[in-house]
């Protein structure tokens, strides 16, 4: 099944496979007149390009669903191989829609530090972040409404 269905995707996207709905088509309408424009003829088409979108719409969703498998275990790999990466990142499409908003929060406050940076490239993480800041500004607390206390702290 695998092999199949990695062949119809592969061909499914491609010119010729266009052409020959094209062509597919084409046939179709120019057979209208042999058989009277009749509901049968009407019929043949709607089944046929019914039945084709169904069987594609699962088709591209399993392909979608590898091609996405394999692009979060790429970059799960160059996380896990990167110093200073966060972690946290490993296996992130597995949380909940509530837990990547939150996740989204700590990466739209990670940027507005890096602003705040005299240089983009200066922290890897949340955590790094607020220390250089805190070493910056001791008095400053974090937008959680906790002072800094010399120690990296969650995120």
């Amino acid at each position: 099944m695998e092999r199949l269905s990695r062949t119809v995707t592969d061909a499914a996207g491609t010119t010729p496979a266009l052409a020959a709905a094209v062509m597919l088509i084409v046939l179709w309408l120019v057979s209208g007149p042999l058989f009277h424009f009749s509901d049968t003829w009407q019929l043949v088409i709607n089944t046929t390009t019914t039945v084709v979108t169904f069987l594609m719409v699962f088709l591209i969703q399993r392909s979608q669903n590898k091609e996405s498998k394999a692009v979060a275990a790429k970059l799960n790999e160059l996380i896990a191989a990167v110093e200073g990466a966060s972690n946290r990142l490993i296996d992130v499409e597995s949380l909940s829609e509530g837990e990547l908003d939150m996740m989204h929060r700590h990466f739209q406050r990670l940027a507005q530090l890096a602003k705040e940076d005299a240089s983009i490239t200066a922290s890897h993480s949340i955590e790094e972040a607020h220390i250089r800041h805190r070493r910056k500004k001791p008095h400053a607390a974090p937008r959680g409404g906790r002072r800094a206390a010399g120690s990296a702290g969650g995120a």
